[in-house]
């Protein structure tokens, strides 16, 4: 292709506009594209988008949607005259204003996108993508494959996605997983698979050269006494390098390439990795390998005494930038657990098998099934610990590259067996940028212990920087706060922590709470910010709750969910502790949790002159309450200047409740509540409209001066009387903003029927 040309004034100053479009809509023109955009949505989408009003730049989701059907085939540009014209390329034209992009079903765009004619559309999206989503997605051939590593290696490794999230993916290709899993984590190896179009990535290429000169310029540094050491060295083993071998360079690429062809065949054996050594005992999980791409299976002890592969290996780490020299003889089969070639995504033992017939080492598609376990490795040991699918293969360091990586890992919905557990457990262990990991009903059972023993391993690097943690799931194998305490005695640094699950795991039923290995654990003063956790109908024992809390001196927001209070005592504790030990919690939240004998600690809670938003959905307040207490509640409000937001959702208030709420912005009222959530109560519209007119009299009698400004609706009776209840809407309108939904009402006629 011929070298383009200057660009016109016309094209700069196009630019130049579409770069400050906000700047220049806000400050200088003092109007807005967004309806025009808005127009070009209804008139090429044709579609309603999902959650409109929240949307807050339509230029920039008409742009990104328009790229993603654009690629994926959705939209048909030939339809749409505007579009239809050979001198305009809608992906690259669009490329420049995406940042978040979703891949699907079989990675059609990832094979687009990777295309010759579309080298600029990714290079554009190199700078511009920050979020890469994965959707349903499907088994792929070697192909496809290839065309995500050159997507992946130019988009994390290269490019600026910082954040990749992979949802509903109900069986996984177990290939697919570990290398979208391993390239994130910047390891990926450098070879014909990252071939672009025939030629290195060009990257790449520069990198490795910018090494090479660093390398050649600390040789020359080192001088004599270093060329003295490699003589000593190669007389003591009996063969001596070659001149050229001494002073030849061989980038990442050629150096892979070349130990492919002297390595293949050979078997990995045990490798110890600094978060295997913490790995408890019950950890069940399966030892298979991994095998993806072309490269073969690695022997370090072959490595020891064949002074080929011995070379290769010098010229490999030194490609890489890496200082270390080679391990030294003695050192054995075991490498150290802190150089990157030495830490293997799966750990095996070998099997004395020796070296396997090369014809036997098929690519990525027939790869060996190991099944014996490491002493040394994250899940070594356990007695239960069974096979559970075929053979994922080996993807060792050993012919890694490392390169930048994303700073947040999201999995939804996809099941990780025991050796995904164990490969994520090894890139965890050293996945330094890492500051959020999201595992979301991903089947983890047991396998849990081996993610803690890698986040464990990460925990002991200074500079890690994860802050946030989020794990759900369907079955708990560990106690809700055993788990916490794991996790926040190894990163008191963290600043979100949430833990949720469903059920309890029956086999897991009596299991005593305190488990000393964690339960009872001494935890560090944290930075913990926010903490949920959702107990899987466990009883809230505040013995293992309360160290947590007052270790986390900086809490600021609580949520506990579907807890079980043994006693008034168990509650009076746990807000006696949140007052003297969290004085910054600002946001408290109960979901789930019974509290109609708790009439007493609600009350407290209310009128506590620091928190800012207080939640209790669906805690059965008014069950066994009488008309007083729901007034002692509405006059606490009133009194009470901090409270900002107050959610009562699925509460039973009904009409009459409601009605009686509007009391809170009373003329002799403090209160400075903007916030009032009501939804799932019972409300039918003729009451809505009640407490619309009572709002409206308090508004007058005060002048008009209100502070609340946000009123929810969602899943209340408002359709048996729409009449009524579009009145009572607009003038609610008038006074707050209103959130409501079209709700069917008959699918709550039990719950009519409970409070008639």
């Amino acid at each position: 292709m011929a070298a383009e040309g200057p660009r016109s004034l016309f094209a700069l100053s196009a630019a130049a506009v579409s770069r400050s479009m906000g700047a220049l809509e806000r400050d200088v023109w003092g109007l807005s594209t967004q309806p025009i955009w808005r127009k070009l949505w209804d008139d090429v989408m044709k579609t309603r988008p999902p959650n409109s009003e929240n949307i807050t730049c339509w230029r920039k989701k008409f742009l990104e949607t328009f790229f993603s059907n654009v690629l994926h085939g959705v939209l048909d540009i030939s339809s749409d005259w505007r579009l239809n014209d050979h001198h305009f390329s809608p992906l690259l034209h669009s490329s420049p204003h995406v940042s978040q992009l979703t891949l699907c079903n079989m990675l059609q765009g990832a094979v687009e996108l990777t295309a010759e004619h579309n080298q600029k559309v990714l290079e554009n999206l190199a700078g511009s993508l920050r979020i890469l989503k994965f959707q349903h997605l499907l088994s792929s051939d070697q192909s496809i494959r290839r065309s995500l590593v050159l997507l992946l290696h130019r988009l994390i490794h290269h490019g600026s996605v910082s954040q990749v999230s992979m949802y509903s993916w109900p069986v996984p290709d177990t290939v697919l997983l570990v290398l979208i899993l391993s390239m994130s984590a910047g390891f990926w190896r450098s070879g014909n698979a990252l071939a672009y179009h025939s030629s290195l990535c060009g990257l790449c290429r520069e990198e490795d050269k910018a090494q090479s000169q660093e390398s050649a310029q600390e040789r020359a540094e080192r001088g004599p006494r270093d060329e003295r050491e490699r003589s000593d060295g190669g007389n003591q083993k009996g063969t001596p390098r070659a001149p050229e071998d001494a002073n030849a360079e061989v980038n990442g690429c050629g150096a892979d390439a070349h130990l492919n062809s002297v390595l293949s065949g050979l078997r990995n054996p045990p490798l110890r990795n600094q978060a295997c050594n913490e790995a408890s005992s019950k950890v069940p999980c399966d030892h298979t390998s991994f095998q993806g791409g072309s490269s073969p299976r690695y022997l370090s002890d072959q490595l020891s005494c064949n002074p080929v592969l011995r070379k290769t290996r010098r010229r490999l780490k030194s490609a890489v930038g890496k200082k270390r020299r080679c391990l030294r003889q003695r050192r054995g089969p075991y490498a150290d657990p802190e150089d990157l070639y030495d830490f293997v995504f799966t750990v095996a033992r070998e099997d004395n098998s020796g070296l396997l017939d090369k014809n036997s080492t098929i690519e990525g598609e027939n790869a060996e099934n190991w099944t014996s376990s490491s002493p040394g490795s994250p899940c070594a040991g356990h007695a239960g610990c069974k096979k559970r699918g075929g053979s994922a293969g080996i993807f060792s360091l050993k012919a890694a590259r490392r390169f930048r990586s994303v700073s947040t890992l999201e999995l939804f919905s996809i099941p990780l067996t025991g050796e995904t557990c164990r490969t994520l457990s090894n890139l965890l262990s050293s996945w330094l940028s890492l500051e959020n990991l999201v595992l979301s009903y991903n089947g983890l059972g047991a396998n849990i212990f081996c993610i803690l023993s890698g986040l464990r391993a990460l925990s002991r690097r200074s500079d890690c920087h994860l802050r946030v943690v989020r794990v759900s799931d369907v079955f708990s194998h560990m106690p809700c706060m055993e788990l916490v305490h794991c996790i926040l005695s190894a990163f008191p640094q963290l600043h979100t922590l949430s833990v949720s699950f469903d059920l309890k795991n029956q086999l897991e039923g009596n299991r005593p709470e305190g488990n000393p290995s964690c339960s009872e654990a001494e935890i560090p003063e944290s930075c913990l910010e926010q903490l949920e956790i959702r107990f899987p109908r466990e009883p809230l024992h505040t013995a293992f709750l309360l160290p947590v809390l007052k270790a986390s001196k900086s809490l600021q927001q609580l949520s506990l969910d579907s807890a079980t209070l043994p006693s008034s005592q168990e509650l009076g504790l746990l807000l006696e502790v949140l007052r003297e030990c969290n004085p910054n919690l600002k946001k408290l939240s109960f979901h789930d949790v019974n509290l109609a004998e708790h009439q007493k600690e609600v009350l407290l809670l209310l009128q506590d002159p620091v928190l800012q938003e207080i939640t209790f959905s669906f805690c059965r307040l008014f069950e066994s309450s009488t008309t007083e207490f729901l007034s002692e509640i509405i006059n606490t409000v009133k009194r009470n200047s901090s409270l900002k937001s107050l959610k009562l959702p699925g509460n039973r208030l009904g009409n009459h409740r409601l009605v009686a709420l509007a009391d809170i912005f009373s003329e002799d009222s403090s209160s400075s509540l903007c916030q009032l959530d009501v939804s799932s109560n019972c409300i039918k519209p003729n009451g809505l409209l009640e407490f619309t007119k009572k709002l409206e009299g308090h508004i007058q009698q005060r002048g008009g001066q209100i502070q609340f400004t946000h009123l929810r609706l969602f899943q209340n009776w408002l359709d048996q009387d729409a009449e009524t209840a579009q009145e009572a809407l607009r003038r609610l309108k008038a006074v707050c903003s209103v959130v409501n939904d079209s709700w069917d009402s008959s699918q709550a006629f039990a719950d009519y029927i409970s409070v008639m």
